[in-house]
This record gives structure tokens, sequence and C-alpha cells, in this order.
């Protein structure tokens, strides 16, 4: 169920994490003094040329150049019919994008569309840079010759038949925003029409007033609005017999601004002054309460808030079929209890049909099946409310339970085991039966492995739908009929196949990944391993990328690249060709998933409660050291290098300020590195309400002085996620405590900043503090155009 008060959270928590992956391989570093770490015995490496340089940081977009007929983004238009794309490589440059059309019945399987044409319409109808060969098309929808997507967050509808295109601004992606309040919408231009008609209702002068449709006489519904306290229309929300509508009335308290100067604007010479909306932990949020009319007598029945204390946010109202009432979700402000809410339409009485409570906290994102952003909501209600699906740790594990929607029950455990569900994929009410996807169901994979399963809704007949031993991305049909399985480890191209739902049977092999001329380039996959962590018995798993030019008798010091979010996971666990320019250098790169993180059970999740600078920092070590008693050549004896961007950027500075005896060099790009001084909705997820002395045991700033290793400090001026004060005030508590460090600062940079700059400056710092290698003198040498290996 959608939350109004946080509208944007879920997407912007999963752009946020996709956002510091893509930008993770070429975190900023920064030249540094000549003194050196802990000596290490490997094999000297030459001075690196500007060349070699351009030649690491191409290695990623080399190695994606010669991977064929890789298969992505399937996508159901109907029924019977699905989209994918599949990457057609070409010679030293990014594979072009073919989008196929398939019939499942049949196995037709063409192009979607005419590429050049449809790139020419969009041209004519006033796109910008559209390249045949390159049409990202995002959320693509093909109905009857018409094709509707969003490209460059833009979102247009193309008329196939004829090559003519136009741009639809509802389709356009949304700006994100920190604002946590519903905002003030007025006028009567945008009226909400009821079900059968006959009424529009909107808001005036911050109160709600309906109208009927042939121009009658209009009735101000509320009285008591006004500019701070107002009705929301964007809650507004008709019953489906037009009886009775139900909107939230927000108190909104004045919101915390974060202020931000543009030293180098492109377009002027003297600095630009910016601000956004951007509430921080501990800040007084909106109150918000539900107010039930009925349109017969024109009564407002504001809903009691005793089940509704200190909300952190309210759910939008979602009306039964029946008109009997409506539910809507409530999540204390700690994250420590939820509740579905029932309101009656007659009464306006609410009740709690579902409670959860945790001594800890309760992740409320949406059940999202991804690594990165995993969630662990999820409800579906079955016959109009009679029973409702609810997902649940409660036992330890994210499983699947059914309520009685009348009594408020627990009918049942439908899902149970020491595995985690991790999404719920389609729903047979009909026959009973629960599509989902779990993790850590098969013995002797990797734990994060997803694959398929079907259940009877009474616990009975668990059915394993996906048996390559890989990890699985299921889309099943509009009608349940089959599902697309999109399958692939790190060593293993992607794999798509069409199967039928009912037994799980291969109905034919859509696309499998060409990557014979990958392998043949001496392309090496990442290296799995795994072992336990701190407690001598918890699985912790992680990948290698090895030196591109390895020799097993030589030895190569250690970069992990770190990102400790516990909204995810973020060892790779699919196929990828992003690889790490500092493997070109000679160094190990490691990417590990420690305690804390998610996607395992709810004790591996909990570390993180109350204590983000732990990190999973003790499992990760543990992790270091089984890998160089199994590897000779990973040699950490002289101390690992770190870095890490975001959250990762508060992860690898702590890793220097509470384990400086085993990482010894860092960089920290973008970090939030007091929770205190960042969003809200991130920080009192795992960190809790209201602000305890556990926030500064946390934070980098307090613990600065600290500090032993080498480090490198990165914003950029104009970061909108993460408030560019953090990493400044760490560089002030650096300087008063007299330590050596260096600090970056880039105009104009948004997350992540740095670009191609950031990239060589990653591998100067690394190269220097690692290796004691000497770096090229860039102020003299002209740096080379990136160039394929």
């Amino acid at each position: 169920m959608k939350p109004l008060l946080h509208h944007t959270q879920t997407s912007r928590r999963r752009s946020v994490a996709a956002w510091c992956l893509s930008i993770a391989l070429w975190t900023l570093s920064a030249s540094a003094a000549a003194a050196s770490v802990a000596p290490v015995t490997t094999t000297p490496e030459p001075t690196p040329t500007p060349a070699e340089y351009a030649q690491a940081i191409g290695l990623a977009d080399h190695y994606a150049s010669l991977v064929d007929t890789q298969p992505t983004a399937p996508v159901w238009i109907d029924a019977g019919h699905f989209v994918y794309r599949r990457g057609v490589a070409r010679a030293d440059q990014a594979p072009a994008i073919e989008y196929r059309l398939v019939d499942a019945a049949s196995g037709r399987n063409t192009l979607a569309f005419d590429h050049a044409r449809l790139a020419a319409a969009l041209t004519q109808a006033g796109a910008q840079a559209i390249d045949a060969t390159q049409l990202q098309l995002e959320e693509p929808t093909l109905d009857r010759q018409r094709l509707g997507f969003q490209l460059a967050k833009l979102g247009w509808q193309c008329d196939l038949a004829r090559y003519r295109c136009a741009h639809v601004p509802e389709r356009d992606v949304q700006a994100e925003s920190m604002d946590m309040r519903l905002p003030l919408k007025q006028g009567e231009r945008q009226a909400k029409l009821s079900p059968d008609g006959r009424w529009r209702a909107w808001v005036g002068q911050a109160n709600l007033v309906i109208a009927p449709v042939d121009g009658g006489e209009r009735s101000v519904l509320s009285r008591d609005g006004s500019a701070d306290d107002y009705y929301a229309l964007d809650s507004v929300v008709w019953s489906p017999d037009s009886q009775h509508l139900a909107a939230y009335r927000v108190k909104a308290p004045p919101p915390r601004m974060v202020y931000y100067i543009e030293s180098a604007p492109a377009d002027q010479l003297q600095p630009k002054l910016h601000q956004q909306v951007y509430p921080k932990p501990g800040d007084a949020l909106p109150v918000m309460q539900p107010v039930l009319f009925d349109i017969a007598t024109r009564a407002a029945h504001p809903v009691a808030m005793t089940l509704l204390p200190n909300a952190f946010s309210l759910s939008e109202m979602v009306w039964w079929k029946d008109s009997r009432g409506l539910t809507f979700e409530y999540n204390a402000r700690g994250h420590q209890l939820y509740r579905v809410i029932e309101v009656d339409a007659r009464t306006a009485v609410a009740r709690t049909l579902i409670e959860e409570t945790s001594p800890t906290f309760i992740e409320y994102s949406e059940l999202s099946g991804t690594h990165e952003d995993g969630g662990k909501h999820a409800r579906r209600d079955l016959a109009d409310g009679a029973q409702i699906l609810w997902a649940s740790e409660r036992d330890g594990w994210e499983h699947v339970y059914l309520y009685d929607g009348h009594s408020g029950a627990v009918i049942r455990q439908v899902t149970q085991g020491d595995w985690v569900v991790r999404k719920l994929d389609y729903l047979d009410e009909a026959a009973g039966q629960l599509y989902f996807t779990a993790s850590g169901m098969q013995p002797g994979e990797d734990p994060y492995y997803r694959h398929a399963y079907r259940i009877g809704l009474d616990g009975t007949g668990l059915t394993a739908l996906t048996p390559a031993a890989a990890d699985h991305q299921v889309i099943y049909s509009p009608d349940g009929k089959w599902y697309l399985d999109l399958y692939s480890r790190v060593d293993l191209g992607p794999v798509l196949e069409l199967r039928r739902s009912a037994y799980g049977s291969l109905a034919r092999t859509v696309e499998r990944t060409d990557l014979s001329r990958l392998q043949a380039a001496g392309w090496q996959p990442p290296l799995p391993f795994h072992t336990t962590g701190r407690d001598g018995k918890t699985e912790i798993w992680g990948v290698i990328q090895r030196p591109t030019q390895m020799q097993p008798q030589q030895r190569y010091r250690v970069i992990e690249y770190i990102y400790a979010g516990p909204q995810g996971s973020f060892v790779p666990k699919t196929f990828t060709t992003r690889m790490s320019a500092l493997t070109a250098l000679g160094f190990a790169v490691a990417q590990i998933d420690g305690m804390g993180t998610n996607n395992r059970s709810r004790a591996f999740h909990d570390v993180a409660w109350r204590n983000l600078k732990d990190a999973g920092l003790p499992d990760r070590i543990a992790w270091h050291k089984a890998a160089a008693a199994q590897y000779p050549w990973y040699a950490i004896d002289g101390g690992v290098g770190v870095y890490g961007t975001s959250a990762g950027g508060q992860n690898a500075l702590g890793a220097l300020l509470f384990h400086p005896e085993f990482y010894v060099a860092g960089v920290a790009n973008s970090g939030c590195h007091d929770n205190r001084m960042d969003k809200i909705w991130w920080n009192e997820q795992w960190m809790g309400w209201p602000v305890g002395p556990w926030y500064a045991e946390s934070s980098n700033v307090e613990n600065a002085a600290r500090l032993q290793g080498h480090l490198l400090l990165v914003t950029g001026d104009m970061d909108m996620n993460v408030d560019p004060a953090s990493t400044l005030q760490v560089a002030d508590r650096l300087i008063k405590a007299g330590k050596d460090f260096d600090l970056l600062v880039v105009p104009g940079g948004d997350h992540g900043a740095g670009g191609d700059y950031g990239k060589r400056r990653l591998l100067d710092f690394f190269l220097r503090w690692m290796q004691q290698a000497p770096t090229p003198d860039w102020n003299h040498d002209q740096p080379a155009t990136t160039q394929a290996p």
C-alpha cells in the first residue's frame, strides 16, 4: 500500500542504491604525501602511463562491448506477448540495444519496432540526442500499435503505424523530493470525479469542496482549513458507491531547509544560492488526520487519533469495494509499531486489523525482490478483504501469513523455514495459490540467490519453479499462465526462458548470452568466496575481482569497495562486466555483505539497529583473513584499503576510525558521516527515534580524532542527496585534531561527485598509498583518451 507521507521514499531508496552502485567503481581518490603503510612483499609495478590509466578506466566498457545477445528488461505487454532488450555487440563501443517482441504461444520472435524510424520520429517530435542503437526505453507499454515509454526521464507515446511521437507530460519521471508534506493543491481544475460521475471534489481555501457535475450549487464540506492546517487533495478518495469521501487533514510544521552555494555556475560569474526542503532525524513531522465526509448530509467525521500517535507516515486510504469502509496503514515514528487500520464508513470508528511490533525496527519499504533495496512490507487483500496476506519477520525470517480480514486473527502461517521470502509475484485467488520469490531455501547454494516457488494458501504444496543454480528474476504474465525466468550468475551470462506456471515446465529458451568473445579476451568473472563471520557460525558471502594480469606466484594488495546500507545486499549475484579499474593496475578488489545488511535473517539484519558504525566490519575482517588463508596471492598483511560512496562513504571512513589496525587507506565520497545530518527517512529507519546517544556513537564527526590511516574526503558542493556539510564537519574535526588528510570539494558536484577527473584520482590514491608506486605527473603529462585494453 502506497504511503502518502513519504510517497517518493521507496523509489528514492532504489534510485539512491542504484546511483551509489553505478559510481562505486570509480569513487574519488586524492594525491597524498609520501609516507607509506606497512610494507607487503609484492612484485613492483612499473609506473603506469596516462594511456594505461585510460585503458584501466575503460576496462568495463571494453568488456561490455564483447558480450553478445544479452537479454535484459523483459516486460509483459499483454497476457500473451512480451518485449525484452537484447544487446548486440559492436567492436570497441557500447552494445547496440535491440527490442524484441515475442508471442508466448507460438514463440514468434521479431523486432518490436523499426528502431531507426522510431529514433527519427522522436527527433522530429523534439527529443534530444537520439541514437537509434541506444534507445533506453523505460516502462514500455504497447497497445494496438501505440508504444508508450519514458526516455531520458520524459514520457512519450508513439504511433507505430505512422511513426509519429508526442511528448506525454503525465508520463514524465517525477523529480525526487525530500519533502515529507502532502502539498496544498487548490482549484477546481484539479477536481476529482466521483465514481458515479455526479460529483466533483476539490480543495479551495484549504477546505474540501464538492459540486454537482451539472453545475449546481457547491458545498464546502469543511470549515477548519488554513494555510498550515489544510485538506490534501492528493489524499482525497471517493467510496465506490459515491456516498462518502475521505481525505487527510494535514498540519504541517515549518520545514527544515538545507542551503547550497553553487560556487562555479555554468551560466554566470557570481555564485548562486539554492535550497531544498530536507527534514533530518528528530525534526517535527506533519500530523495527518483522516476525515470522512457523508455526501448526503454534508457532515464531516474526523477519525479519532487514538490508534495513530506520533505517526511517521500514513498510507493512502483505500476503500473496500462494497463501500463498507476503508483501510490505511499507520507507521509509528521510531518504526517499532505498524498497524493496518480499518475505518467504518457509517460511524468513522477505527479499529486495528493487523499489528506488527519489533524491539528493533520494522522495515516498511515494499518487498521488492531486488538485492539492493529489498524491503519487507507486503499485503494482498483477498475477496474484498475477507482474507489478507501479510508479510512479517515475527518468527525471525521474512514469511507470509494469512489473516481473517473481518476478525483480524491469524488463520495460518503460509510459508515457514530458515529462508527469506523476497517478493510476492502472483496471487491466483481462484486456485488458492501464491507464487513468490525466496532465497536461502536451496541447500549448498549462495543464500542470496533468488528462486521462484508456488505454495497453496493452506501452506501445502510448496513447489520450486526455477531449477538452475543461479539468481532468478521472474515476471508473470497478467493472467498468470506464463512466467519469464531471467537468470544468471557472476560467471554465467543471462539466460531468458519462457515457462508454464502450472507445472514450471520450460516452453522455450528465448535468449542466451554469448560470452565467447569476452572469454577469449581474458575476462575473469568475480570469484565468489564465503566463510564464517564474527560469531564463528554465520556465513558471510563476498566476491573478489582478481587483477587482470594476475600471476599466481605474485601477491596483490587488497582494496575493499564497501556499501553497508541496511536497505539491501550489494555483492553482485548476477552477471556483470563492471570491473574496477584498480584490477588493471595490480589490485584485488573485494565486495562483502556483512551483518547488518539485508536479505538474510532478522538477527543478521538487526546488527544495524542503532549501530550503523558497525557496518559489518568485524565480519568483513574475518572474511578477508579467511580469503588470505585460502589464496596466497591475497595480500592483507600490510593492511587493506577501502572506498565507498554515500552510506559507503560513511562506512569507508568508519573502517579507518574504528578498525585502524586493519584498514589503512580509504576514500570516502559523499558520506553521510553523522546520521543526525542526513535525510530523516533513511536514518530514523535504522537508528530510531527519538534521537539518542547512539547517533553520536556512530558519528564519524564525533570520532574523527581517532584517524590513523590515510584519508581522502570527497564531496560535491551541490550534493542534493547527502548534505555536503556532513563531509565538511568531518574536515573541521580533523583539522582541530591536527590530522593529515586530503579534501576534494567538487564545484557543482552532486552525489558521488567527480566525473572523469575522479576516476583517475582513485587510481592515484591507491597506487601511492597501497603500492608506494609513482604516478603520472598530471600537470605535465597530457591525459590520454579512454581506449580499449
